[in-house]
Order: C-alpha cells, then structure tokens, then sequence
C-alpha cells in the first residue's frame, strides 16, 4: 500500500528561505518565524500521514452511498473530520471575530498541501467549505456574515459551489436555474445542478449551498445571474436548524476518481435562498470563491504529483532488475536497484523538479494574494490574477503528467490496484477539467488576463524576471546554470506575447496558441522560482548551514528543470507563431 510523508524541510526552504515570509510587510507576516511555522506543518503532517492517508484508499474501494436521501461517506470519514474540525484546521486562515486562528493565507496553502497528498477526496469537504467561507465574508450582509461564518470556518456546516447544469458548464449564461423573489424577503430556487462536489454528506450537520441563478425578468445571459445562499437546514433567527429546505440529492455521480468525495445531482425545488450582494452580480461573488479554489486546484495537481512521486522513489529504491551499464552496483544481489538506470532517474527528476517548483510557485501565489488582501496592493492583486490561471492549468496538466509517470516506474504494477498508484492518477485527473477546464484557463490567460490594465502585471512580470537577472550577474553559480536559460525563456514568452498583439486581425491565431503559451508561462514562472531557490541556497551554503546534503540536493534539481524542462519554452514558441492555420484547416465535417 502506498505511503506518504511530508516534505517538511521543503516547506520550510520555500517560506523562509525563499519567500522570506517572516521578513515581508504584510499584517500577520511578522508572526511566521521558522518555530512557529515548523510546529503548525509538523503536526499537520502527522495529522496527514497518521489519520488521513490511510483513508485513502478505503474511500476510492468503498465510495460514497446515497440511503434515504442521505449521502453517506466511506468507513472512517466521519471521526476523521472530527478530528481535523477539533483541531482548527479548517479555521485556521479565518477570521477570529468567526472563531478562527486569523493567520496569512498561505500558512492555509502550505498546511492544505500534505492533506491533500494524502487523501484529496477527503479534503475537498473543507477545501469547498473554505470558499464558500471566502464568498461570504467578501460579499454577505453583516447578518448573513454572523449567521454562517463561525459555522462554515468550523466545518460544523460546510458549503459548496452550485454552478454547472445538465446543459451548460463553461458558459452560464445558458442556465436555467431561476430564483423568484417572495413578498417575505427570501427567494424561491428552483433547477438542478450538477458534478456538485460534496452535495451531501454525513460529515456535518448543515450544508450552505452557494447557488448561481437567474431572476426572472432580470438581464439576458451572464449579466442576468445572481449567488444564493441556500441552506440544506432552514436556519433560525437564534442559529438554530429548523424544517429542510426544498433540496436534494438527484443521484451521486459515478466517477473515474476522488471516489471518497459525493459528487452530486442536485435537485432545487421553490428551496428558500438568500441573495448574496446585488441583483445580477453573482459572478462577481462566485469570482471570490473560484479564483481561491483555482489556486487550491492547482495545488491538488502538484499534491497528487508529490504523493506518487514519493512512492516510486520508494519503489526504485527496492525493486531489483537488470544490472547498471556501469557495473553491478549491488553485486551482493542478484540484480541492481531499478534507480539505478538512466531512464528512471530521469523519469524521477522529471518528477521531483516539478513538483518542488510548483510548490514555490502556488505558494509565492499564496503570499501575493495575502498582500493584495491584507494591504490593498492592486500591483499584487493584478499580479495573482495574472498567474491564476497558469497555477490552475500548468500544475494539474503537469501534476497529471507526473503522477501517471511515477506509475510508469512501477512498470506493470503500477497498473495494478493493490499497488496504489492508479489512484493517484486518477484522482489527479479531474483537477484538469474542474474549476474552469484547462483550455478556458488558456483562454482567460491570453483573452483577458494579458491585456489586464493595459498589460500592466504582464510587463512587471518580466520587469521582475529582468532585474532579478541583473542583480545576480557575476554570481558565477547562479548566472551559467539558472540566469542564462531564464532569460532565453523569458524571451521566449515575450516574442509569444508580442506575437499574440500583432493577431488582433485574425484573433484565432492567438487562440489556437492559448494553450502553448500557458505552458510557456508555466515553464517560466518555476524557471523564476528555481533560480530564487537555487540563490537561496547557495546562501544558506556559504553560511555554513548544517543541512548541507538538503541545500546541495536543492540546486542540483534546479539544475536539472533549467536544462531539461525549461527549453520546452521554445517549442511552445514555435507552435505559437505557426498561427491558426493548420488548427483550423478542416472544416468541421472533415474530423
């Protein structure tokens, strides 16, 4: 059975030595010193190794049950929620006037991640609650605040996100879903949704549905769309839970993976809803809570990435086959260790190269967006915007790749389900398509978030990449290995970007490298961030730091991503400039 660990030591680099966490002006910063952090991962890892992972793979063989209206969740779930609710760490971002801990977003990114490697499915039941949290927060009355925040940061209740129907996913200015206002105040929802990810459940005592629908008489298409908060519990005015409201569960989807989680039909009939914000502006509500789970998305692609990963290492270590072209390197037994082969060192470093970089990445994603919340930095919140859909796409299409491929070491075993690692790839597999699938995540990236105030956060980016180059020339370490191969892909991404401006006459040119460039940018956002950790250390190096093999093992892996990953950027590039042409060459009856 598989197994996992925390990368504690990593998690530590990346904050500190890194992202400097302790050191930036931003309010709660000052707090996260290396002891202080170190004792909150600490015991989230072993929250994750000990109680979590070992679900794992009981939820993907069991699943979930629909039984008189009534999801119920794998064997063990529920006293495990209890234990994660008990001990804060679903409040630990929230606000402490609803009874959370008020610590910086990106401690929730870096204590989220071992929860997530370690059972995603489970997670999720939190991580949806968090964002219906955040939706509140940003865009209730102060009455709906009081009323829902304390329970949603505690998990007694926890929240979703209503949004897909049988007929639209992408585009919901097609929904049906209506919502008809009464003479008392609250709404009458009525429509069906679905792929609601924890719809149902047995794991809380009240379910606070976030519903996107239309009020009757109200603008055409997406302009005509307002949020609801609809509860699966009326709830009193005094907290308590009264009749249930007009909602229930069509059916649980049957899916490839995350088969811990209830993924739901969900059914609305005249249930009371309460509108959050204004009329017609629910998009700009739900935003909230998609561009805070876009990021937690690409944090599962990386998480289910790390977790396979960690097992084929473990894997290579001990399976003995074929000897070392070198010479026997275990000549005591009958053959050598399968690390020992080119080909799956290289597969691993692939692995490992990735998934360090994308961690420095989501949390660097983290921290900007902690700034642009916690100071008003509009630099900074156009900044994440920017970046928000390369987090979401690059790193669940590579953390995908990369969990398939630690299935690969596994040659034939991997294929098989006792061993585990199907799993992994499984589960990783839907962080691709939910949350806005990957190819509208390009096309936001190129359509709108290149051009965002006037091009404004694309020209600071590379403005950013430029003089972090300029500052480290000289740095004879840093500048052949990690400087140089930045800045050809770097330049890579600006020749893309300016090619994109000159296809204003034939936007399809643009669009059918959408895809290319946001795998260009990814390459050259985990570029940026190995050549920071590859600087940070070598710091530690010369100051005679006592984890001397870490540090070492640190910039020999971003020596690998810069030579071996990072020219991709020119391919991308010369996909890019051949244009439209040969993508759009059949009429649609040719295919």
């Amino acid at each position: 059975m598989p197994s996992y660990t925390a990368p504690l030591k990593d998690y530590q680099f990346v904050l500190h030595d890194v992202l400097q966490v302790s050191q930036q002006d931003i309010p709660g910063f000052a707090d996260l010193d290396r002891d202080f952090t170190s004792a909150v991962l600490e015991e989230v890892g072993k929250l994750s190794s000990n109680v979590l992972q070992p679900l794992n793979a009981v939820g993907d063989i069991e699943g979930c049950h629909l039984e008189n209206g009534v999801v119920r969740t794998p064997t063990g779930f529920k006293a495990a929620f209890d234990q994660v609710r008990e001990g804060g760490w679903t409040a630990l971002d929230a606000e402490e006037q609803y009874g959370g801990q008020g610590l910086p977003y990106v401690m929730h990114t870096a204590a989220n991640e071992p929860m997530v490697s370690a059972n995603m499915a489970f997670n999720m039941y939190q991580g949806l609650t968090h964002g219906a949290y955040s939706a509140i927060l940003a865009h209730g009355s102060d009455a709906q605040k009081d009323m829902f925040l304390p329970k949603l940061a505690s998990c007694e209740w926890t929240g979703t996100m209503n949004l897909t129907e049988p007929h639209c996913g992408t585009d919901l200015g097609l929904m049906r879903t209506k919502a008809v206002p009464q003479d008392d105040g609250p709404y009458r929802v009525t429509g069906q949704k679905i792929f609601i990810s924890a719809g149902d459940h047995d794991l809380a005592d009240n379910i606070i549905h976030l519903v996107l629908a239309k009020i009757p008489g109200g603008p055409d298409g997406i302009k005509g769309v307002s949020l609801f908060i609809v509860p699966k519990f009326i709830v009193k005015d005094d907290g308590t839970l009264g009749d249930r409201n007009g909602v229930s569960v069509g059916k649980i989807e049957e899916k490839m993976g995350i088969h811990g989680n209830s993924t739901c039909v969900m059914n609305y009939d005249e249930a009371v809803g309460y509108l959050i914000g204004e009329a017609h502006k629910g998009m700009r509500a739900m935003f909230v809570m998609m561009n805070e789970a876009r990021l937690g998305v690409g944090l599962q692609g990386y998480s289910q990435s790390e977790v396979a990963y960690q097992n084929a290492v473990a894997y290579a270590n001990d399976r003995l086959q074929g000897r070392a072209v070198t010479g026997a390197q275990n000549p005591a037994g009958p053959a050598d260790p399968l690390i020992v082969h080119p080909d799956i060192r290289r597969n691993l470093m692939d692995q490992k190269s990735f998934n360090e970089g994308a961690r420095a990445f989501t949390f660097w994603g983290a921290m900007l967006l902690d700034k642009a919340h916690k100071t008003g930095d509009k630099d900074a919140e156009g900044l994440v915007s920017l970046m928000t859909p390369v987090i979401k796409g690059f790193l669940t299409d590579k953390g995908f790749e990369y969990a398939t491929a630690a299935q690969q070491v596994y040659g034939g075993h991997g294929y098989i389900e006792e061993w585990g690692m199907s799993q992994f790839a499984r589960d990783a597999r839907i962080a691709m398509i939910y949350e806005g699938a990957n190819g509208v995540q390009a096309l936001d990236l190129v359509g709108r978030k290149l051009a965002l105030d006037g091009g404004k956060h694309l020209m600071g980016f590379f403005e950013m990449i430029k003089t972090f180059i300029k500052d480290n020339e000289g740095n004879e370490g840093l500048e052949k290995d990690f400087l140089d191969p930045l800045k050809a892909a770097s330049k890579d991404m600006q020749a893309a970007a300016m090619y994109f401006m000159g296809s204003m006459k034939n936007p399809n040119n643009a669009l059918s490298g959408s895809y290319d460039f946001m795998h260009l940018m990814g390459h050259v956002c985990l570029g940026y961030m190995w050549a920071r950790s590859a600087k940070a250390a070598m710091a530690a190096l010369e100051g005679n730091a006592a984890d001397t093999a870490f540090y070492e093992t640190k910039i020999a892996t971003g020596r690998y991503y810069m030579a071996r990953q990072l020219p991709a950027t020119a391919l991308h590039l010369a996909r890019i400039n051949t244009g439209a042409g040969t993508v759009m060459a059949l009429d649609a009856a040719q295919f």
